[in-house]
């Protein structure tokens, strides 16, 4: 395959999210043949499978986007040690009508940034939990739990020096994640 298409689910809807700044750096770790885009989840309603026969546009629209690549990049913060409620809406969305799951099959690899030292390891736990029930080989090494701090990032928004080489093997693990599962 000569270009992989990547969806990436960035778990934070504020304008200034850290994930979504973290999310925009990361990707420039990948290489040439690697295209991602974020998939928009703010704008999904919340779950309700009464609407299952007639979903709504944006519910069509993140479906279609995730069948379409050929793999998935979770960025999730953490809130109150697990996922945030839009994340676990937009995972439950694409995944009905039973049967009719966007997300099967489709390799993941589970990342986030926080404030606090722990990173986002429970947020990722869940969320792992999660992915396996939906049929999603996710990236399980180098696990990333990755501190906001001073030197982050570059003066451009890339990944700072201090971190670049641990992110950039992370990155290099999950290209080869994608390669070996995308069909």
């Amino acid at each position: 395959m000569s270009q992989y298409q990547i969806a990436v689910v960035v778990g934070s809807l504020r304008r200034e999210s850290i994930n979504r700044k973290f999310a925009d750096a990361l990707v420039r770790l990948a290489p040439a043949e690697f295209s991602f885009k974020q998939v928009e989840i703010g704008d999904l309603p919340l779950y309700n499978q009464d609407n299952e026969g007639n979903p709504p546009e944006s519910v069509q629209q993140l479906k279609a986007e995730i069948k379409a690549a050929h793999g998935v990049l979770f960025v999730t913060p953490e809130y109150n040690r697990s996922i945030p409620g839009v994340l676990k809406n937009a995972l439950d969305h694409a995944s009905r009508p039973y049967g009719q799951s966007a997300w099967a099959g489709k390799p993941a690899g589970v990342i986030g940034v926080s404030p606090g030292a722990a990173g986002t390891a429970m947020a990722q736990q869940h969320l792992r939990n999660m992915l396996a029930y939906l049929d999603m080989p996710t990236l399980g090494q180098p696990e990333a739990f990755v501190q906001n701090k001073e030197g982050m990032y570059d003066d451009a928004g890339n990944i700072g020096e201090a971190s670049r080489k641990f992110l950039q093997g992370w990155m290099d693990r999950y290209v080869a994640w994608v390669k070996k599962h995308a069909a």
